[in-house]
């Protein structure tokens, strides 16, 4: 396992410098899964919902989120990003599978912006459906994939 980088030797808080890594193409895949009853999910699918397209709103959310992804995680660089894309999967009647894919072209990765995403995509198809389903829940937020850097490239193992 490899070490802390956000602390320095005394055991506060920095800011890694990049400013001596070479700029390399990233990418990061991550997902997360919002369960919910199947009538939610039939008015979801069906664009039904009062607050309007939930899929599309929670897409827009999800890609605005990875563009404010430092201005939430306290240590993360901002990032200049070439591409953010969400998709939507229904592996069964009750859930939404939400997997988001960031790039750029950069000295440090775009995990967290891909993790962000998933989590305000899947909190925002929360908020536009709680007056129909209060107990939906989300799920199962992980990294999937994340190419480029030092530490070269990670799949998921399931």
């Amino acid at each position: 396992m490899g070490e802390l980088t956000h602390f320095s030797p005394d055991g506060g808080s920095h800011m890694v410098d990049v400013g001596h890594k070479a700029v390399t193409r990233r990418t990061a895949r991550a997902a997360g899964i919002v369960l919910m009853q199947p009538e939610t999910l039939r008015l979801i699918r069906e664009r039904d919902v009062a607050k309007g397209d939930v899929l599309e709103v929670a897409r827009l959310a999800g890609i605005m989120a990875t563009k404010r992804t430092a201005d939430l995680i306290p240590l993360c660089h901002l990032l200049p990003l070439d591409g953010a894309d969400v998709q939507y999967f229904f592996p069964d009647e009750r859930s939404i599978r939400v997997e988001v894919s960031v790039s750029t072209e950069g000295k440090t990765g775009v995990e967290m912006e891909a993790l962000t995403a998933v989590s305000v995509t899947c909190l925002t198809i929360y908020d536009m459906c709680k007056s129909v389903d209060r107990g939906m829940e989300i799920r199962s937020i992980c990294l999937l994939e994340k190419t480029g850097g030092r530490s070269g490239h990670f799949i998921r193992e399931n």
